[in-house]
């Protein structure tokens, strides 16, 4: 007999998997859960500004790197004749000067070694930039006593600060500003 406000529970089903055959219980499509949006799912930070939204039509050219968009992503190549343009998100990132990552190196180990610190940011940089068309940097700033590096892409910053750290050891250190969507690396000797 059931008690008042309670549901039966489904009864449970025999599912054979090769020479077993286990019992299963099927979830009830009036289960309260059924119907409640998954929170796993939502996102819960404010989206990339510069992104794409939608799909654009294939093959698309950026006028401005030549970078073209072919199977939903972003590559280098040559553009055929009939590729529609629009500018890509890394040369609108650039254009408007808003980095999607902050490089900070300081102390008197970088001042010594700003070059060869200069050489390792443009290795980083061809490197990643071969394989994915939107990781550039925007621009190596002197400033006193440290040299601050903006990227287009979060993953890059992150990638020069480890590479930093691998080959100088040091501090490292990040932080994301969820508010303005920047990943900040700050690596210091």
């Amino acid at each position: 007999m059931l008690a008042l406000g309670r549901r039966a529970k489904a009864p449970p089903v025999a599912v054979a998997q090769g020479d077993e055959i286990r019992m299963r219980r099927e979830r009830s499509k009036t289960h309260p859960a059924a119907s409640q949006p998954r929170t796993d799912r939502t996102p819960d930070r404010q989206l990339d500004a510069y992104g794409i939204r939608g799909k654009l039509p294939d093959p698309t050219a950026c006028p401005s790197c030549g970078a073209i968009y072919r199977a939903g992503r972003w590559a280098w190549g040559s553009p055929p004749a009939d590729a529609k343009r629009t500018t890509c998100p890394a040369c609108r990132r650039i254009e408007d000067d808003y980095p999607a990552g902050l490089v900070t190196i300081s102390g008197e180990f970088a001042a010594a070694h700003a070059e060869e610190i200069r050489n390792l940011i443009h290795n980083v940089e061809e490197r990643e930039k071969q394989e994915h068309a939107l990781k550039r940097v925007m621009a190596i700033e002197e400033q006193a006593e440290q040299l601050r590096v903006k990227t287009t892409d979060a993953k890059l910053a992150r990638g020069i600060g480890e590479a930093l750290h691998h080959a100088y050891r040091g501090e490292l250190d990040y932080r994301m500003s969820e508010a303005e969507n920047v990943l900040r690396v700050e690596w210091k000797r």
